[in-house]
């Protein structure tokens, strides 16, 4: 038998494991946890370990500089809008209500004097127009029913209002009135005026004026001259027309006879001398800085001079559908040719400045 110090260095390191082994087998469990917890400390220090020097190992990049982004000024374009974009949206309020000086015709506008009522020569009568303040103002006694143009048949141009009128309520405006000595149709306009002096009518914008037109017919005569040497008599009758009376061998009858008062706009029949109502002949008009006399429809009619001419004469004129120009005119006679084909002529007697107020006179005969 061999020395035990002369075991092989092998055999004694197998023999040291068994006995650890069976060493760890008879220990209590605190201590199998113990070693349990080192184990996973020493596993979580050796990962650690090898994070860290795998970082060290890793060269470092350098950081991007990020690239600026343009900022967007322009508003979206879809979606619905944003509270905050509502609100910075100014309100514009609009004015409700009606405006301050308006008026409104009233049932019936016209309580006395219907359009076109016959009068005699020189007969008196009242005109009394019903109006409605349409307006959010009241109409104090500083306003005033004035005349705006056409005749003034006798009547003061101004009449202050006699009561007040709140917004809503109606008045009877009337003022006195008188026939003209000549027979024709005559036409007064009105309006009211504010103490401002600023005037207003009837109607949405309050630009319309509000009249009294009359007829003036009777028993007194007229002489004008139907051919070119033959003198006749025209006894005035309903609608300002005539029927002429020969006093020598007169031929030619005489369909209308009369004075007209023409604002710019109106339209006139010159078979019936009435304006604004119908089958017009001749339009009173503005172009560019010039007013007018248009003839419409099929009527034509020619500059004669500054006599008075013959149904001869009108018929020979040469005439066409040019307008004619009224202020270089003023003082001549035109002759025309109606939509009927009756001739006629008239004379523009003179405009008014301030209202560009047409005054004319002229006849118009019965036969082609």
């Amino acid at each position: 038998m061999k020395p035990f110090n002369r075991f092989h260095p092998i055999s004694l390191a197998l023999l040291a494991l068994a006995l650890a082994g069976l060493s760890a087998c008879n220990l209590p469990g605190s201590a199998e946890e113990t070693t349990s917890t080192l184990d996973v400390t020493q596993a979580y220090q050796t990962v650690q370990a090898r994070l860290t020097q795998a970082v060290a190992r890793t060269p470092t990049q350098p950081a991007e500089t990020p690239t600026p982004t343009a900022t967007r000024t322009t508003p979206a374009t879809t979606g619905a809008p944003t509270a905050q974009l509502r609100t910075a949206t100014p309100k514009i309020d609009t004015p409700a209500g009606p405006l301050c000086d308006q008026a409104g015709p009233g049932a019936p506008i016209d309580v006395t004097i219907p359009d076109d009522t016959v009068m005699q020569p020189g007969q008196e009568f009242t005109k009394t127009w019903r109006l409605i303040n349409t307006g959010s103002c009241a109409w104090s006694k500083e306003y005033a029913l004035v005349l705006f143009s056409g005749e003034a048949l006798g009547a003061e141009t101004t009449i202050p209002l006699t009561q007040e009128v709140a917004s809503g309520q109606s008045i009877d405006l009337s003022v006195d009135m008188q026939a003209p000595g000549t027979a024709g149709s005559y036409q007064s306009n009105w309006k009211i005026r504010n103490p401002a002096g600023a005037m207003f009518g009837i109607g949405p914008s309050g630009g319309s004026a509000f009249w009294v037109r009359i007829v003036v017919a009777g028993s007194g005569t007229i002489t004008v001259t139907a051919t070119g040497s033959t003198t006749a008599t025209i006894t005035p009758t309903l609608g300002a027309s005539a029927t002429l009376t020969p006093t020598q061998s007169a031929t030619e009858a005489v369909l209308v006879f009369g004075t007209a008062s023409l604002q710019p706009g109106d339209v006139l029949d010159l078979d019936s001398n009435r304006i604004n109502s119908g089958g017009e002949d001749l339009g009173y008009q503005s172009s560019g800085d010039d007013l007018v006399l248009q003839p419409l429809g099929s009527s034509v009619m020619g500059v004669y001079g500054t006599s008075q001419p013959s149904i001869n004469d009108c018929r020979d004129l040469g005439m066409a559908g040019a307008p004619v120009e009224v202020s270089s005119q003023a003082g001549s006679y035109l002759c025309y040719r109606t939509g009927d084909g009756l001739p006629g002529w008239l004379k523009i007697n003179g405009v008014d400045e301030s209202s560009s107020l047409l005054s004319l006179e002229l006849l118009t005969w019965a036969t082609p």
